[in-house]
């Protein structure tokens, strides 16, 4: 219900903020506004993107919980699209979402809201989510770099090879 209450408010909020301004400072004042806010708009997301980016990576080679990260990732991309979207409400709001601590403040209090059930980190077993693999075996044990994986078929002892041995097997 509130995903449609904004969908209906933000729209007219929008335009009440247009035919307001516009009667303040004119039509041409009115527009280049908008165009120049999407224009820093972009710019801002660029560089705070490549920085959040570089964060997130950060945070995946040291093995850190990269969940801030790609939330602070998730609320670029949305101050993005916010500032991309004609109108004084949604920039207000973009450029909101810029700013470092409303950003933190944004991530505390949604990850106070949600409970994460499973968070694992590090080398896995590549079924290990699924518990069994394509072939319903199960898992042995951690990934050892000792171990190599394969397959192999037995071979009926009564079939001779048709060809000369290549010294790589034993036949």
């Amino acid at each position: 219900m509130w995903l449609f209450a904004a969908f209906i408010a933000i729209p007219m909020i929008e335009i009440a903020l247009f035919i307001q301004v516009g009667g303040w400072i004119g039509l041409w004042p009115t527009l280049g506004i908008v165009i120049l806010t999407a224009i820093l708009g972009t710019m801002l997301v660029k560089a705070q993107g490549r920085q959040a980016l570089m964060n997130l990576q950060r945070s995946f080679s040291v093995l850190n919980d990269p969940t801030e990260p790609l939330a602070h990732g998730a609320m670029v991309l949305i101050a993005g699209v916010l500032l991309l979207t004609p109108g004084f409400f949604t920039d207000a709001m973009g450029f909101a979402l810029l700013i470092p601590t409303v950003r933190t403040a944004v991530y505390q209090y949604l990850r106070a809201r949600i409970t994460v059930a499973r968070f694992q980190m590090g080398p896995q077993h590549p079924f290990q989510d699924r518990g069994r693999d394509p072939f319903g075996a199960r898992p042995q044990g951690p990934h050892r770099p000792d171990v190599i994986d394969g397959e192999f078929h037995e071979v009926d002892p009564d079939k001779r090879p048709t060809h000369r041995p290549s010294g790589w097997t034993r036949h």
